[in-house]
């Protein structure tokens, strides 16, 4: 237990034999349970994490999935057990030993004295990020990161990539824990979902861990542009679920009238040079009024769109919380 709380930590793996034993032998002591969720691994993952459970810690709890289901399924599949066996704190660290056991007490912290419902670790606060990650991941990550701004509504979270979370029960036992996505575009979804739910989020300072051996069958461009369609259609579920559904606000008229007026102020500009351009087989006379109504559409559509962004933040304010300080709350005056 820490901060008396039950505390169970969820490990996805796939194909992990060579990092799982890494994971296991360093968990810390006041860990309860360690859930090794084994998404159909091809290799000896679950004969190793058998073996360490018979004979070196009853701690762990071994699923097993007769088909793979994708890490998001994995995930979902140790949170139910969590919530069944009325766990208080539900942590996910990677079944590939790139998640430090020495930041788990920190990730737990703003969850188990109640300050949030969730917290997720953020590696690009730490000055040895830029270094330590590859740096196509950190480009990929980064723009990902300021897409799931702005379809999850958590302004204040960065690094959206990044799977070392806690969860509490109450969180766990509010959310449809089967509709969780079950790819590689989960933490994106489940932040999302999280805000639907009205959840306090916390971002949390971690160290980085590459190059310890592991293998990530991830490709990032392609990642990317799957991610990227995932969220814009998370990013009107949430407009239609918070402000059409169990609320209303005008921000979401902004938002479409962006939609509207940029794609047709773009379009009137690409208009406007393919038919006064003589490179094009035109030379007609620039007239205007079209480069006047091109601008209005284009200033228009980006004053409604930052309009929308403005109020999405203040909606969400409360439930901003901003990076967790170490120090004890009790020492703070």
């Amino acid at each position: 237990m820490r901060y008396d709380k039950k505390i169970a930590v969820v490990i996805p793996a796939f194909n992990e034999e060579r990092q799982i034993l890494k994971v296991l032998e360093t968990m810390p002591d006041f860990v309860d349970a360690m859930v090794v969720v084994d998404d159909c691994s091809r290799d000896r993952t679950v004969e190793v994490v058998e073996r360490h459970r018979t004979e070196r810690d009853e701690r762990v709890v071994l699923i097993r999935h007769e088909t793979n289901r994708g890490v998001g399924a994995a995930i979902g599949a140790g949170y139910k057990w969590v919530r069944d066996n009325a766990y208080d704190v539900a942590v996910v660290m990677a079944g590939d030993f790139q998640m430090d056991p020495a930041d788990l007490d920190k990730i737990v912290r703003p969850v188990a004295r109640g300050r949030a419902e969730y917290s997720k670790g953020n590696r690009l606060f730490t000055g040895d990020a830029w270094r330590q990650i590859p740096k196509i991941r950190y480009f990929g990550n980064s723009a990902l990161s300021l897409l799931t701004k702005l379809a999850s509504g958590y302004w204040h979270v960065a690094d959206s990539q990044c799977g070392y979370t806690a969860i509490s029960l109450r969180a766990l036992r509010r959310l449809d824990l089967d509709a969780i996505y079950a790819r590689y575009g989960m933490p994106n979804d489940f932040l999302v979902k999280l805000n639907i739910a009205g959840c306090r989020v916390v971002d949390v300072a971690v160290k980085p861990v590459y190059r310890v051996g592991e293998r990530s069958g991830i490709r990032i461009r392609r990642v990317v542009f799957t991610i990227g369609f995932l969220l814009w259609r998370l990013f009107w579920r949430r407009m239609f679920q918070k402000y059409v559904i169990r609320d209303f606000h005008p921000l979401l008229f902004f938002y479409l009238m962006s939609l509207v007026l940029i794609p047709l102020g773009l379009l009137l500009g690409v208009l406007i040079v393919v038919f006064n351009t003589p490179l094009f087989g035109a030379s007609r006379p620039l007239e205007t009024g079209y480069l006047i109504l091109c601008a209005l559409l284009l200033i228009t559509g980006l004053q409604s769109l930052f309009f929308g962004m403005w109020f999405d933040m203040e909606q969400n304010r409360h439930l901003f919380v901003y990076e967790y300080d170490d120090e004890d709350e009790s020492e703070r005056g």
